[in-house]
């Protein structure tokens, strides 16, 4: 508790805030999930990014994360500390499983005590604590390889049960992490049974049960999700660009060996502008594998005496290997094996992610190390062991120098190549003095230092660790002018009845999903998952933090296109000029504001969020979205249908919509026409809304090409859309179920 304490202080304090994808993406998913529950919505569907996107499948947004949804509950404003808080006390729940699992292996207390600092604050959980879904399933996953250990050394239905718990949620994850950490506890129950011969079913089948129970439901909706999103599968050579290369193996002794921890013009390892063609794409801070001097030699004294493949311990040792092979992607001949047969790899990019496992089993490997170091009093073999140790570093630290002057980079390198030699020559030193005279001294100094070597060298830094005002946008209480002013002009014109569109435009990586902090309907925002149809019309990719990421499509080639009437998009904030990046736009969108370097432009032919037509035409979706040619049809009378009722023989007479209600999961809108038509609700369609008509179940249409229609009779009705994620995604699967029975 006090390592943890120390090594958190800088986040836990407020001194510095977990940056990047930890505030741009997932705190204003944790904003929106507070703001639904404490206005009593439920949390399903948001329309503040992608002008509505299913949050209940993303594996981003945190609706199935127990400390999240507490975090929801008990603070309806989260802000940056109290999210810093909720990561860092699961860090330290990972931590005790760890710490727990050595101690139900038997381990000495020190060697399990050290495992476990050197779980939270080493390798990726240090350096890409900003990956907060992966930081949770490693958390996971080090609770339930502890709760799984338990149950099958003492085989109780009741610890079966605990052991699946943990197991559910690490899989109610549904990321990349989840998935491998889910083969290694597989490769757990395997070794045991081969090592044991005998039967575990007692704790497997309730384990088993209670799993499943907790992660079927995320883990269905989102297979549901990804086979109609923007990335339904990741081919090998998309996956391969997020290898970790294996010049980057060299940090697990120099953690800054190629600056990781500056800014981007300083980082120079691959790949980055000094070091190019690789044809990897990754952030600099992906490849930092650093957990510790200590654990570092533990591991290689572990390989050099051979105690690590024990038996009942092995599984750890090949499991720590194939996840180094697997994180290695592309430059080992095995991963294109493994992504064509391997269940769930095809789904996920980036190999370079098995790095978290990998920090994870290899500290376990150095718990297992040291336990032997200290119970062993043989010294048979130790001195071979350690002259192979410093043949290892020595070698590392001239394949560093190496890299350092091929790249002209040695004068800035010297001082952290340095520094890393005399930690590991330290840990290399009380490690043998801890072996010549064990005494808890000796074993407290060896802790303490691993508690200062980590403390220096994963410090917070440009990767880790940025000041709070870099985030006061996503604050709901900020002072921001920007903001103030937009969120002005979109509530004179609520007052008026309209739901406008706003589109954020290469404000800073940070600025995308601030719509979900300021319940802004934004057409665009950050998240890698979006839905495949509004991606590929919109033109949306991941983000728009820079004005030259705005990508626009056949059917959006411009801010004056149809299909940003019919989205409703009413103000574009844009940190240039517009005609930078849209000429078409020229004389079509009025520069209302400019406030802090910020162009506020409106587009005053926007329609409306809902609207009543009298007639349909019959139109082939997929080829408008292709040529971006629409057919000639008035949005105002006609919606454009993928099977038309033939029209009216004489045009009907106009009708009113009107919108009465508008929220998360459901919108009211009442109609009053003479002769019936349509209303058209401007949202993305999406296969689990549902509609009635007073009361009733009516059909729910696909509308030019991207929106909801409802077919009305003549008269007043209330209409009601709603949104059922359940329902819609078991209906899919029996829909499937007949066609394969067929």
């Amino acid at each position: 508790m006090l390592a943890w304490l120390i090594l958190a202080l800088p986040w836990l304090s407020g001194r510095v805030t977990i940056p990047w994808d930890a505030k741009a993406h997932f705190l204003p998913q944790v904003q929106f999930l507070s703001a639904s529950l404490s206005s009593g919505q439920a949390p399903f569907w948001t329309p503040y990014v992608f002008s509505g996107h299913p949050q209940i499948a993303d594996p981003q947004s945190l609706i199935f994360s127990p400390p999240f949804l507490l975090l929801s509950w008990l603070d309806p404003a989260p802000g940056n500390r109290s999210f810093d808080a909720t990561i860092f006390g699961m860090v330290l729940l990972g931590q005790i499983g760890t710490l727990m699992y050595g101690l139900a292996r038997g381990w000495r207390p020190a060697a399990a005590l050290m495992s476990a600092i050197a779980f939270g604050f080493g390798g990726a959980m240090a350096w890409r604590v900003q990956h907060v879904s992966q930081v949770l399933s490693l958390v996971w996953f080090c609770v339930a390889l502890w709760l799984l250990e338990v149950a099958l050394q003492r085989p109780t239905w009741w610890r079966g049960l605990l052991a699946g718990c943990a197991i559910g949620l690490l899989a109610s994850g549904r990321d990349q992490v989840a998935l491998l950490c889910i083969f290694v506890l597989v490769a757990r129950v395997v070794s045991f049974w081969i090592d044991q011969r005998r039967s575990a079913l007692k704790m497997l089948v309730p384990a088993a049960l209670v799993s499943s129970a907790i992660a079927v439901l995320p883990v269905l909706l989102t297979f549901l999700l990804a086979e109609t999103s923007n990335r339904p599968a990741i081919d090998l050579l998309e996956a391969g660009k997020g290898s970790l290369h294996p010049a980057l193996l060299l940090t697990s002794l120099v953690p800054d060996l190629f600056g990781a921890a500056g800014s981007m013009e300083s980082y120079w390892g691959p790949p980055s502008f000094p070091w190019q063609g690789t044809g990897l794409y990754l952030a600099q801070n992906m490849g930092v594998i650093y957990i510790g001097a200590v654990p570092l030699v533990l591991v290689l004294l572990g390989v050099a005496r051979g105690h690590i493949w024990r038996r009942d311990f092995c599984f750890v040792s090949v499991a720590t290997i194939l996840m180094l092979i697997y994180a290695l992607g592309w430059y080992t001949p095995i991963f294109s094996f493994l992504h064509s047969y391997l269940p769930g790899v095809g789904l996920f990019r980036r190999p370079a992610d098995a790095v978290f496992p990998l920090g994870a089993l290899a500290v376990l490997m150095a718990g297992q190390s040291l336990n032997d170091w200290l119970r062993t009093r043989d010294e048979r073999g130790v001195n071979f062991a350690l002259i192979s140790v410093i043949a290892v570093i020595a070698s590392m630290i001239i394949a560093a120098v190496w890299l350092a002057t091929l790249f002209e980079r040695l004068e800035s390198t010297v001082f952290v190549i340095g520094t890393s030699l005399v930690a590991v020559l330290l840990a290399l030193a009380l490690l043998i003095a801890v072996k010549r005279k064990l005494n808890d001294v000796g074993v407290g100094l060896l802790l303490l230092f691993l508690v200062c070597d980590l403390f220096w060298h994963n410090r917070p830094n440009g990767a880790t660790g940025l000041q709070q005002s870099e985030y006061e946008m996503l604050d709901l209480k900020t002072p921001n002018e920007t903001l103030a002013l937009l969120k002005k002009k979109i509530l004179a014109r609520a007052a008026d009845g309209e739901r406008d569109r706003v589109e954020l435009l290469g404000l800073g990586f940070a600025w995308p999903n601030a719509s979900l902090t300021h319940q802004l309907d934004n057409i665009l925002g950050y998240n890698p998952l979006r839905l495949g149809i509004y991606s590929e019309a919109v033109g949306a990719e991941d983000h728009v933090a820079s004005p030259e990421q705005r990508r626009f499509s056949p059917l959006f080639p411009s801010y004056r296109s149809l299909l940003a009437d019919l989205l409703g998009l009413r103000f574009v904030v844009s940190s240039v000029p517009l005609e930078q990046i849209d000429k078409a736009a020229i004389g079509g969108l009025e520069l209302v504001s400019m406030v802090q370097n910020n162009f506020i432009y409106e587009n005053k032919s926007a329609l409306p969020r809902v609207l009543f037509v009298t007639d349909s035409m019959a139109a082939d979706f997929d080829e408008i979205l292709r040529s971006g040619i629409w057919p000639n049809f008035d949005p105002k009378v006609h919606v454009l249908l993928e099977v038309a009722d033939g029209g009216a023989l004489v045009p009907r007479r106009a009708g009113n919509a009107e919108l009465v209600s508008y929220r998360n999961n459901e919108v009211v809108v009442e109609v009053v026409s003479p002769e019936g038509g349509w209303i058209v609700l401007n949202d993305p369609w999406h296969a689990w809304w549902r509609a009635e008509v007073d009361g009733q179940d009516a059909p729910l249409l696909r509308a030019n090409v991207l929106f909801r229609a409802v077919q009305t009779s003549p008269g007043w009705h209330s209409v009601r859309i709603y949104f059922a994620p359940i329902a819609g995604a078991f209906s899919e699967i029996v829909a499937r179920a007949s066609i394969y029975s067929k």
